[in-house]
């Protein structure tokens, strides 16, 4: 995988997965309070599914952002 750098930064594919480590980081955090019913008004609200499956999923959006990170 190539990347080019400019002023230090990486650009190209490796944004691109730090863009969706951090969507996944948002996405799980509000799966997770959603499903433990911080945040209600969903059909989500209180479901034991969400509340397992949010911070999986927050977990995978951290492990991108940090493996972005190293890259660096």
């Amino acid at each position: 995988m190539s990347l080019r750098t400019v002023d230090g930064m990486k650009t190209g594919r490796g944004l691109g997965w730090l863009i969706v480590g951090i969507v996944l980081v948002l996405v799980g955090g509000l799966w997770t309070l959603q499903g433990t019913g911080v945040i209600g008004g969903s059909a989500m609200s209180g479901s034991t599914l969400w509340a397992i499956i949010g911070p999986i999923v927050f977990i995978v959006g951290i492990v991108f952002v940090v493996r972005w990170g190293r890259r660096r």
